[in-house]
């Protein structure tokens, strides 16, 4: 029998794992592989799934969101593939340099918020950049199960496209690699309109990437509901803040590094996620009462609901005002 999972304050479920493999990928990518520590199998997963990865770093504890890249079906090992942001907020680069084979760390039991609808009768994947990496569990799962798919993947060099040449050699009719520093570009246009009646669009990215994918999938008139797209908005710094906890009748600042979410965690108050990048909806909160203006960068709320100054997603919004008063 396996040992039962480690329960999260906040109710999320977390499985203790060793790292059982380091694989650099390219000069800014690195492969990581998990092994539960108990020896059990891990629970199966849907392609598009994520975990949430926890680190010690220096006493601090970060904990970062991850697409799950193995074959879904695989119960003996997880994968998930860490891209280095200099410029980042520092869980990148914990994993790339103090991240090892060996070392014994805890993992979420996956989440999906970009799962396939296998209704569809077509899926067309564009990636850029790291966002390829859910579309490798997809891919596998749609394999297994003879689905239709085609992927279009924009890297900005050669030496850069994580995985691009392992999918396109097992997939040389489906896989389509656009190189920026060839001045290559996805026709997107011409590929949306050159589509099937009931294809679906998956898009996962930069930014800038899935915005466009979406504003132009609308314009061609495009449904809401096939257009599917993942993004996990990483908590920006700003100004200190303090927040009156109306529940646990305390008040707390939140540091011009740190998102509410992990002030809280840090005093001990429960805050439940998912996702902690604006995407899940898990850590919506109400607000009581606010002096000032909400920073929001979610994907999450409605914009109404963002004029309306009720809500705020802990995880990445921040606050600039005089006062703060939230139902934690």
């Amino acid at each position: 029998m396996s040992a039962s999972p480690t329960k999260a304050k906040a109710g999320a479920e977390k499985i203790s794992v060793v790292v059982s493999a380091k694989v650099p990928v390219n000069d800014l990518v690195t492969r990581f592989e998990f092994k539960r520590q108990d020896g059990g199998p891990f629970p199966t997963f849907s392609g598009g799934a994520h975990t949430v990865v926890e680190m010690n770093d220096a006493g601090r504890t970060r904990l970062n969101p991850y697409s799950l890249m193995s074959d879904p079906e695989d119960t003996e090992t997880y994968a998930i593939s860490v891209r280095r942001d200099d410029e980042g907020r520092g869980g990148s680069l914990f994993m790339h340099n103090f991240v090892n084979v060996g070392d014994q760390m805890n993992i979420t039991y996956p989440v999906n918020l970009f799962n396939l609808d296998l209704r569809a009768r077509k899926h067309l994947f564009l990636a850029g950049g790291i966002g390829i990496t859910p579309f490798v569990a997809m891919s596998k799962q749609l394999d297994r199960i003879g689905g239709n798919w085609e992927l279009h993947y924009g890297v900005r060099s050669a030496a850069l496209g994580s995985y691009a040449e392992e999918l396109s050699t097992k997939n040389p009719n489906k896989v389509h690699v656009y190189e920026d520093d060839k001045g290559e570009a996805i026709a997107l246009e011409a590929l949306l309109n050159g589509q099937p009646l009931g294809t679906h669009v998956y898009v996962c990215g930069p930014k800038g990437m899935i915005d466009w994918v979406r504003q132009t999938a609308k314009q061609a008139g495009w449904p809401d509901d096939n257009v599917h797209f993942e993004e996990f908005a990483a908590p920006q710094p700003g100004e200190p803040f303090e927040v009156r906890l109306c529940k646990s009748d305390r008040t707390i600042t939140v540091g011009e590094h740190e998102s509410l979410l992990e002030a809280l965690e840090r005093e001990g108050v429960d805050a439940p996620y998912l996702c902690r990048g604006g995407a899940c909806g898990q850590c919506e909160t109400d607000v009581i009462r606010h002096d000032g203006a909400f920073v929001h960068r979610d994907h999450w709320l409605e914009d109404e609901v963002k004029a309306s100054g009720k809500k705020i997603m802990p995880c990445v919004s921040r606050f600039v005002g005089a006062s703060l008063e939230i139902d934690r």
